[in-house]
């Protein structure tokens, strides 16, 4: 049986280059960055969990929520076989629940903070931004798309950054946590605008000062799917 199983709804990635070296102390054991075209990059990714279930049970009050994460992209090679996966430097959510489990069994970095999402939809456009609340404001990402969905082409960056099946969290410099994610290949909407408030040094730290001065290269609109998240394996 999954440990987890859910849909991501309509996620919404802003995709920012970076310099291998600020990642380098966020690498977990056994791994090494996965570039696409000799970039580095970290992902501000929304979306919303629906039908959730843990160990096949729905947890009251914890089925449907938003996520908002920072994440890079990490790849681990086993038995000659490259495995390619994604770290979060911080998952924020609206359930404490959530936090306690995710941050107990697999070291992540969740927070809780209060949450919203809006989805508009007419005939032609679509409408989606995740909000979190930050001391007395709220953080925002936030994407405009054609409202009808199209193919992620192979060998694109979209597919890239979409097509990363492995979770990955330090545990300490001798060990990492290993953990599958299924999903069959994502949708997306072609996207015509992508407007945000994120503070990157209030959410994320120092590190990520630079990401306050930047626009992200690129930003798609995933349509998601039924997911599972599979139990962990600790790797020394």
């Amino acid at each position: 049986m999954s440990f987890l199983t859910a849909e991501w709804r309509k996620l919404l990635l802003a995709n920012y280059e970076v310099p291998p070296s600020l990642l380098t102390k966020y690498l977990p054991y056994g791994t090494e960055l996965d570039l696409w075209c000799g970039r580095c990059y970290v992902s501000m990714v929304g979306f919303l969990f629906e039908n959730t279930r843990l160990l096949g049970f729905k947890i009251p009050y914890h089925v449907t929520f938003e996520e908002v994460n920072l994440r890079f992209y990490v790849k681990r090679k086993e038995q000659g076989q490259w495995k390619r996966g994604v770290v979060f430097v911080k998952e924020i959510v609206p359930k404490p629940a959530i936090t306690w489990v995710a941050n107990t069994f697999y070291k992540e970095h969740y927070e809780t903070r209060p949450m919203k999402h809006v989805w508009r939809e007419d005939k032609h456009h679509l409408e989606v931004s995740y909000h979190w609340r930050l001391n007395s404001g709220w953080q925002f990402i936030k994407g405009i798309a054609e409202a009808n969905a199209t193919t992620i082409e192979p060998e694109s960056e979209a597919e890239f950054i979409t097509e990363h099946y492995w979770g990955y969290a330090k545990v300490n410099d001798h060990a990492t946590n290993e953990y599958e994610v299924t999903h069959p290949r994502w949708l997306q909407y072609p996207i015509l605008t992508f407007d945000s408030t994120i503070d990157f040094t209030a959410n994320y730290g120092t590190d990520f000062d630079m990401l306050n001065q930047q626009e992200p290269i690129s930003v798609l609109l995933a349509e998601g799917s039924a997911i599972t998240v599979e139990a962990r394996k600790k790797i020394r």
